[in-house]
């Protein structure tokens, strides 16, 4: 028989606060383990095992919360219990408070988050590893840097959580984006038996919000072409790697920024692409070679000039480069008069509805390689012979000459 009861230990001089702690009982030896809660005489119940205070009191919203953390503590208390019961094996007092302290911190939500976040990373999952490592930054700042264990995360935190994130002017994907990646970390937790699922997220925002078009009309797309931007080598860098990414359909950035010499080949591009391990090969056309051309100095092992110093931190070196490429890009929208804010990943949205034009079908280019399903677009490519959108993508190409 196991029992566990919560005890308040006054001060010294009876007066001021004093500390709660557990009594942990087991075939008769018994154990204590302190808490870090403390609370007025006047504010402790011995009958109830509970903190208590008046609505009207300054204290109420603190003694509330320490009345919450002391029955996640016995439900975790009895969790622990349960598990070595399961076990078969006789477990003492000191089993239950040491299984009790052991996943202490490694329960909470922000540790368990870091260690995923480093499995991410060892796994060679650095790109997943950085969205889990942005949102966990979020909701630290939400939570000003305080933990919480994930069985105490709720509905009313979550919601509380949304609205933090709208009152900063987050754009309703991106606090999608947040939630989902939290619910990912919580269902994990719920599959390895950690916690028990509350649905936390029942009422918060999970979907994704039909945006704004951001894809460019050929003519625009040849109006930048046209650019006379030979008094700015950043500004020129900026619009021939837009105008790459256009023509190698679409390509990410982080795709193209480690595109290898090697992967270019019998007048063919051969990549994977870093988010999905797709295979793609994109024939390899006069338009490209002639940008390329413009950069004979590279000396590096990638293929274009924006990772240019080997052994450096590669990955920070290919998002500085393309955030002055964005920065550069929004110059380049004031000059040819567009309004949407001009980025690399408008040249991906840009192909899709030249492709679209051009009759590629609509299932192969899954309205804008990936934005509605990529396993969808991932099978159609694999299955479609890449002739054939090569020759739409050829047709896109000279409609801009």
């Amino acid at each position: 028989m196991t029992s566990i009861k919560v005890k308040f230990r006054p001060s010294i001089d009876g007066s001021s606060e004093g500390s709660i702690f557990y009594q942990i009982i087991h075939e008769r030896k018994i154990r204590q383990l302190n808490s870090a809660y403390k609370v007025l005489p006047s504010e402790w119940d011995e009958r109830r095992e509970t903190a208590i205070t008046d609505y009207d009191s300054a204290r109420m919203t603190l003694i509330m919360a320490i009345r919450d953390n002391i029955r996640s503590d016995i439900d975790r208390f009895a969790k622990i219990v349960r598990k070595l019961k399961n076990t078969g094996l006789a477990f003492t007092a000191d089993d239950v408070v040491n299984e009790f302290v052991r996943h202490g911190n490694e329960y909470s939500m922000f540790n368990y988050m870091e260690n995923i976040i480093i499995n991410l990373k060892i796994a060679g999952r650095i790109r997943t590893s950085e969205t889990y490592r942005a949102t966990l930054n979020s909701f630290k700042k939400f939570r000003c840097s305080k933990d919480i264990m994930l069985d105490r995360l709720s509905t009313e935190i979550m919601e509380n959580y949304e609205a933090w994130l709208k009152n900063r002017g987050i754009a309703l994907n991106t606090i999608s984006f947040y939630t989902r990646i939290l619910r990912a970390v919580y269902n994990r937790a719920v599959e390895n038996e950690i916690i028990e699922n509350r649905q936390p997220f029942r009422h918060v925002y999970t979907g994704l919000e039909k945006t704004v078009k951001r894809a460019l009309p050929l003519s625009i797309i040849k109006k930048i072409k046209t650019l006379d931007l030979s008094s700015s080598q950043a500004l020129d860098f900026a619009r021939d790697i837009f105008l790459l990414s256009f023509y190698l359909r679409g390509m990410s950035f982080i795709d193209m920024s480690f595109l290898k010499k090697s992967d270019l080949k019998n007048g063919h591009i051969t990549y994977r692409r870093r988010k999905t391990g797709q295979q793609l090969i994109i024939e390899w056309t006069t338009e490209m070679q002639t940008i390329l051309d413009k950069y004979p100095e590279n000396k590096s092992i990638y293929l274009l000039p924006i990772i240019r110093n080997a052994g450096a931190n590669e990955r920070c070196a290919y998002r500085n480069t393309g955030y002055n490429i964005n920065h550069n890009l929004k110059r380049i929208a004031d000059m040819v008069g567009i309004t949407i804010p001009l980025t690399l990943y408008v040249a991906r949205h840009s192909w899709a509805s030249a492709a679209k034009a051009k009759g590629i079908p609509v299932s192969v280019i899954s309205e804008g390689m990936g934005h509605n399903s990529e396993t969808t677009t991932k099978i159609y490519l694999a299955s479609l012979d890449t002739s054939v959108v090569d020759k739409a993508n050829s047709l896109i190409l000279k409609s801009l000459k």
